[in-house]
């Protein structure tokens, strides 16, 4: 409770300032963006797609990651969810990839196009074989899904703030919390619905990024027409996922000295998943190259070669670099607890997986199946000052949100204190040695497997 219940720090203020600041810039492309229009843009003929949409789906896998960590974690009964859960749950909340499919659309002010509501055009209407209205369904379910998932795993801790709290700041929490009042029916409820929505986000978060695949798939563009690109997509989420909740995390742990919460230990478990997931990404690297051979199609094999040797081959060799190699150096139990390795390895990690969605989408393009066609394409500043201020935009309500709302799981956290901590199990060991029977838990969760007694809800 210290990060609410404190005064903000000079460190946070500093930090607040910079992404606030970057987020205004960007703030600022955009509207010279929507006074110009797309023009500004690098595009050209042959690259229509480029960095706006590379944005996007970079965007897209680390937002869906998020709920994606966090629901699967609870449906296995990971205990060491507790302290990245709500991370990653946020981290969906403030992803940025809403934004730059509509202002790719040239109209903002006409985005409600692209949804299928009766207006006064009659013969305008939405086109249901499209992919891209797949996106339009797929993104806004996903993100209601994700957002009540969140909302709900706070109230009980929202409640426990407002318990805490006096004058203003104790109405305002309550509200928040939703009236919770701790019985054991309460507990038991919303332990059953928690469950419900981490059994609906996990196959939704599997679709959802299966269907920005097919953005990709269900063209004939060589290097994008692949069957592989659905379970691809999804591993290259979570991978790009756990390394930005590594950055959250560390940054969190930092500047609210959470180290007793965030620990080596739960570090040390997302790198092993770095490791697997880094892996299964380079496979998928390596059996696109077999399939382009395999298939014996001129244009398909080029666009590989092309990647790997033509004029972006500098893009698709940082993006193996990253991808591939870096997340290697986890296999070291030293770099593993490293806290400051984990974290540049993050950062190399996300810039590797920004690089593989740039790679996909402008060598796929820059060279078509008429050389009259090939062009080659840079962005401008505009593009580059626009996703820059998305980064800022994306921690600047991270930090508002961590300093507003408990970013650690309150009530997770005490359910396995006293089984989990180290210091406990010290305590208990020591217990034991002299004869003392050990602690029963102290916690308010209910056993979904056993109705709670009535006299517990008195």
């Amino acid at each position: 409770m210290r990060p609410l219940e404190s005064k903000p720090s000079k460190l946070w203020f500093a930090a607040v300032g910079i992404t606030s600041l970057v987020m205004m810039m960007g703030f600022g492309f955009i509207g010279y963006l929507f006074f110009v229009g797309t023009g500004v843009w690098g595009l050209n003929k042959t690259v229509g797609w480029a960095w706006d949409i590379t944005n996007f789906v970079f965007w897209v896998g680390i937002g869906h990651a998020g709920t994606l960590i966090s629901a699967v974690l609870l449906l296995f009964r990971q205990k060491w969810r507790t302290s990245i859960n709500r991370a990653a749950e946020a981290m969906t909340i403030f992803a940025c990839a809403g934004i730059f499919p509509i202002i790719h659309t040239g109209r903002p002010w006409l985005a409600f196009w692209m949804l299928p509501l009766p207006n006064v055009h009659g013969s305008l209407w939405v086109n249901f074989n499209s992919p891209l209205l797949w996106d339009v369904f797929a993104i806004s379910t996903y993100l209601t899904v994700s957002l009540v998932f969140w909302y709900i795993g706070l109230i009980p801790d929202i409640a426990t703030v407002r318990d805490r709290a006096n004058g203003i700041r104790r109405a305002i929490y309550g509200v928040l919390s939703f009236g919770w009042n701790g019985s054991a029916r309460t507990w038991a409820r919303y332990e059953i619905v928690c469950l419900i929505l981490a059994g609906l986000s996990t196959p939704l978060v599997l679709s959802v990024h299966t269907i920005v695949s097919f953005d990709f798939a269900t063209s004939v563009v060589p290097g994008w027409h692949t069957t592989i690109f659905p379970p691809y997509f999804v591993a290259g989420a979570i991978f790009s996922g756990f390394a930005m909740v590594h950055t959250l995390m560390i940054l969190t742990r930092t500047l609210f000295k959470l180290e007793d919460y965030i620990t080596i230990y739960h570090l040390e478990l997302m790198n092993i998943v770095i490791i697997v997931t880094g892996s299964v990404v380079g496979l998928a690297y390596g059996t696109e190259f077999f399939i382009a051979w395999y298939s014996g199609v001129e244009y398909e094999q080029y666009a590989f070669i092309n990647r790997a040797t033509g004029p972006f081959a500098w893009a698709y060799w940082t993006m193996i670099s990253c991808n591939v190699i870096t997340p290697q150096l986890f296999w070291f139990n030293k770099i593993r607890k490293s806290v400051v390795a984990t974290f540049i390895i993050s950062i190399f990690v996300n810039i590797g997986m920004w690089f593989e969605r740039f790679v996909i989408i402008v060598t796929s393009l820059h060279r078509d199946y008429l050389p009259s066609s090939w062009a080659d394409y840079s962005p401008t500043i505009v593009e580059i000052g626009i996703f820059v201020g998305t980064f800022g935009l994306f921690f600047t309500l991270f930090l508002l949100f961590a300093k507003t709302l408990p970013v650690i799981a309150l009530h997770e956290v005490k359910t396995v204190l006293k089984s989990s901590s180290e210091k406990y199990k010290k305590l208990a060991a020591e217990k034991a040695s002299r004869g003392i029977a050990a602690e029963p838990l102290l916690t308010p969760e209910i056993s979904l497997t056993r109705k709670a007694p009535e006299e517990n809800e008195l």
